[in-house]
């Protein structure tokens, strides 16, 4: 059984003026149309795929001699090691975090029978916070610690600081041989991470083995490509993944936009937003495996659409596009990404979307079959002889209700189950809605140029060199003003 998308509760028959009507999607169909042919267009088009940051949109077939090799990695890893530390920010630790959570027993690191002779995994290089990453190398042992540091460039501060320190952790114990015990997750070519495996492996073979990040796939959408030595460490099946991922891509490859779940998922969101105001979007989960799903999510969101500038298309004399901000046509928009679960956050956010401004559109992940289910014993009370999966599925309708009852707008994906198949198609259908939507708002869905202001800053503070000079200007000319009298 496929994964579903549900928008009854998105359309007006439902949720009154709230909700997209027949005229609505009339009206953008063809606009919809040219977007999905646009899309079609490059992605069939491997150098413009690349160029463009569309290459993810092909990972479902990457080829088997790849994943063998990376299963085989994966196994060698597992087979030695108690403790594996994986350092990233970003899709480098959203990614991999949601896959543990999902594809892993809850729970994993803390019980040794669920993790089936695979280590335990540890994430960090995500923030610059000194005690989670203190505790860490203070209580495991260096020489049953694997490393594996991602970065496209290895000058990310966060990322870059926490693994100096785990390198000097790592060589205190393990002297001039440390370097067998990392591997990095890199460009294959440039930048100063490439550089170091370059290096590293002129003196010993062994020292700092590498995969690549490939080229035009964005960290954001970049799971199935350096997320798959986590999920062979762990034990998913990757063919299976990439399988969900795959035969998702082929739905969402649909001519007819109607019958398209991504496309309509993204072309629903966007009349809700631009024509009814509904600049939140609420994530929200049935199932406590899927949380960090909801948070990777809300990073795919976010950095791909909350742009400042609409996109001009230049087209070269080769045919191939190349998308420039078009800095005279100020845009600013883009829907705001909330990650919930239910039911924990029924007893919180839930208040505000029934009572509180009705500006949010909420997607359920509704999950059909649990791995696991608890039956409460028969004892005269009237949750007797219920199963938990029961009441959660129930949960669920009786939120869709509430809203339903309010005219708030929302929709559900069905799961049939959480598995290694199911996930890679849910992500696959976000990451194609996403795309899409940046189709119908016309921006560049795949750049990230706000998240530059916070590393320059800290650069030129830093004293990076190498900072461009109009960046520093900016900064010398806008300085942060902290008057004391506002300080309470």
């Amino acid at each position: 059984m496929d994964l579903k998308f549900d928008f009854n509760n998105m359309l007006c028959s439902n949720v009154g003026e709230h909700g997209v009507s027949q005229q609505d999607i009339n009206e953008i169909l063809p606009c919809a149309h040219a977007a999905s042919d646009h899309l079609k267009k490059i992605i069939a088009n491997p150098a413009a795929r690349i160029k463009l940051n569309l290459e993810w949109a092909k990972l479902p077939e990457q080829g088997k001699e790849q994943i063998a090799e990376i299963k085989y990695l994966g196994r060698q890893i597992a087979g030695k090691y108690e403790n594996v530390l994986f350092l990233g920010i970003g899709g480098s630790y959203l990614g991999l975090k949601a896959a543990q959570d999902a594809l892993c027993a809850p729970y994993y690191n803390e019980f040794k029978s669920l993790r089936k002779k695979s280590p335990r995994i540890y994430l960090e290089g995500n923030n610059l916070d000194p005690d989670t990453l203190n505790v860490l190398l203070k209580n495991l042992d260096p020489k049953k610690t694997f490393v594996v540091v991602i970065s496209k460039s290895g000058e990310t501060t966060e990322t870059k600081a926490a693994f100096i320190l785990v390198e000097a952790w790592l060589k205190k114990t393990l002297g001039v041989k440390y370097g067998r015990q990392v591997l990095a997750i890199t460009d294959p070519e440039n930048g100063a991470l490439r550089k170091k495996v370059t290096e590293a492996q002129k003196k010993d073979l062994l020292s700092f083995r590498s995969l690549p990040l490939l080229k035009g796939v964005g960290g954001r959408f970049s799971e199935f490509n350096m997320g798959l030595l986590h999920l062979a460490i762990i034990g998913v099946n990757i063919e299976e993944l990439l399988l969900g991922a795959k035969d998702m891509f082929k739905r969402c490859s649909h001519d007819d936009i109607l019958r398209n779940p991504a496309y309509m998922y993204a072309l629903l969101h966007v009349i809700l937003y631009r024509k009814k105001s509904k600049s939140l979007a609420i994530l929200m989960p049935f199932s406590q495996t899927l949380k960090s799903s909801a948070d990777w999510y809300v990073q795919l969101l976010a950095e791909s659409l909350g742009k400042k500038y609409h996109r001009l298309i230049e087209t070269g004399a080769d045919g191939i596009e190349s998308w420039i901000a078009n800095k005279e046509e100020y845009f600013s928009r883009g829907r705001t990404p909330i990650s919930a679960a239910g039911t924990n956050d029924l007893h919180s956010i839930q208040q505000n979307n029934v009572e509180g401004e009705n500006n949010k559109v909420i997607t359920f992940i509704r999950v059909q079959k649990f791995n696991t289910d608890l039956m409460i014993p028969e004892k005269s009370d009237f949750l007797s002889g219920k199963s938990f999966s029961q009441l959660m599925q129930l949960a669920q309708e009786a939120t869709e209700w509430a809203l339903v009852s309010q005219e708030r707008p929302n929709c559900t994906i069905i799961m049939p189950e959480v598995n290694a198949y199911n996930w890679g198609a849910l992500l696959f259908f976000f990451e194609m809605a996403t795309a899409f939507e940046g189709e119908l708002l016309n921006v560049n869905a795949f750049d990230q140029p706000g998240v530059e202001g916070y590393k320059n800053y800290m650069y030129y503070k830093l004293g990076k060199p190498g900072i461009p000079q109009d960046v520093a200007e900016e900064i010398k000319k806008k300085p942060l003003i902290k008057d004391p009298k506002y300080i309470l």
